[in-house]
């Protein structure tokens, strides 16, 4: 058994895709993001980044967390609802500046951790990147 099928089977994930680039996705609504975070770590994967994407007005956001297992890209899409997520700030120390940018731009909390200081201007609040002005 290859590694991606270790990491589906401990996290009993069915429905991986494959990507153009080769990465493998999994659909992830009977898991929750620490789960996947401490399974994968635990594995010696590597934290790659997270990225964010606005959804249609009112349906919340998109977040992809990227990892990489011996050299295999494997991508995990959670939808946030309610502009809060739990961080892995405390698993993986890497998530620390992407979940603090994705905090800082689109006003996603990630619970269960501190903030530093803003790194926008003094004058900007998180969210200053979505859609829907004075949100």
């Amino acid at each position: 058994m290859n590694p991606v099928e270790i990491i589906a089977e401990q996290l009993k994930l069915n429905g991986c895709t494959t990507d153009a680039s080769g990465a493998s996705w999994f659909a992830t609504e009977n898991i929750g993001v620490r789960e996947m975070a401490t399974t994968l770590r635990s594995a010696g994967a590597r934290f790659i980044t997270i990225t964010a994407t606005e959804l249609p007005t009112g349906q919340g956001f998109r977040l992809e967390y990227i990892w990489d297992l011996d050299g295999k890209l494997i991508g995990f899409a959670f939808l946030v609802t309610d502009n809060q997520v739990p961080s892995i700030y405390d698993i993986t120390e890497a998530a620390d500046w992407i979940e603090r940018e994705v905090h800082e731009e689109y006003a996603i909390d990630f619970t269960g951790r501190a903030y530093e200081p803003l790194l926008l201007r003094e004058d900007n609040r998180p969210g200053v990147y979505l859609h829907e002005v004075g949100k």
